[in-house]
């Protein structure tokens, strides 16, 4: 892996030291590259087996980049070295949180909810996680919620040999349960392994799965797996206000998570997923 890394840093013109693993990476192998003129993270993964997964994941820094919320890792390079795509990035070191860290947290992300576009998608498809992730255009924040992200997970998942009954019936139900808000830009997989603290407190946020989506789907998987004070939900409401409901919601829009997960991971995620089947159908 040395060789290719040196390769790397050649074919973008810096001059290689050295590099080290860095932990991280369930899919992609993560490394520290020491230059020259710098030190940068360079993720790679099989360019044939995940396709295009990081020219996705560069668009997507660069549109959170463009909305001035969060801290973002500037991207250096996007390319291809002999069957193993790359992703170059500037390094940041890590520190403690702010006296004000999830007030601050709750800014950016109305910040970043606040960024809309006229319908619901994106010009490209991305990943999340390993799995792809369709982003076309819908009108509705049911239509894309139903079409976009639980139609393709649920077919994994049978094509997997999960079974689901009335499926017809649920989606029709949550269709009124979803509310008509314009599209926001969001993260798309914000968990607590993807943001992390910088050198001077602030939140940077790495690894998204981006699309204009309805904005709950990143709150509700803030509270999937923890790690998320409450104050950071109290602080949003209280900037950018959610819907009526929104807290019955949760589980609706974690569904899309726990499918993902059952689609990766296998039969433990089965039942919070014909739980919320049962629940609307």
């Amino acid at each position: 892996m040395k060789a290719i890394l040196k390769n790397i840093a050649s074919q973008n013109n810096f001059n290689f030291i050295g590099c080290k693993p860095l932990s991280g990476g369930d899919i992609n192998k993560v490394f520290l590259l020491k230059c020259e003129e710098g030190n940068y993270v360079v993720k790679i993964n099989n360019a044939s087996e995940f396709p295009g997964m990081f020219q996705a994941e560069a668009k997507g820094l660069q549109l959170l980049q463009a909305t001035e919320s969060f801290q973002i890792p500037k991207i250096i390079a996007v390319g291809v070295f002999q069957n193993h795509s790359y992703l170059m990035m500037e390094y940041l070191e890590t520190g403690t949180p702010n006296s004000n860290f999830w007030k601050k947290f709750a800014e950016n992300l109305a910040t970043l909810h606040r960024t809309t576009q006229q319908n619901f998608g994106l010009d490209h498809d991305n990943y999340i996680g390993s799995l792809p992730q369709k982003n076309g255009f819908c009108s509705s924040a049911s239509e894309f919620y139903i079409t976009q992200r639980l139609e393709p997970q649920f077919k994994m998942a049978s094509d997997k040999g999960f079974q689901f009954n009335n499926l017809e019936g649920f989606f029709k139900n949550i269709s009124v349960e979803i509310p008509n808000e314009p599209p926001s830009l969001i993260h798309g997989d914000l968990w607590n392994g993807n943001y992390m603290v910088s050198e001077t407190g602030e939140t940077v946020l790495i690894d998204p799965a981006v699309a204009f989506a309805p904005r709950e789907m990143d709150i509700a998987m803030m509270k999937l797996f923890g790690g998320f004070s409450e104050e950071v939900f109290l602080a949003y409401n209280a900037i950018f206000q959610l819907s009526e409901g929104w807290k019955e919601r949760v589980p609706l829009w974690q569904l899309y998570y726990i499918l993902v997960h059952l689609n990766l991971f296998g039969l433990g995620y089965l039942h919070k997923v014909e739980a919320c089947i049962s629940k609307y159908s």
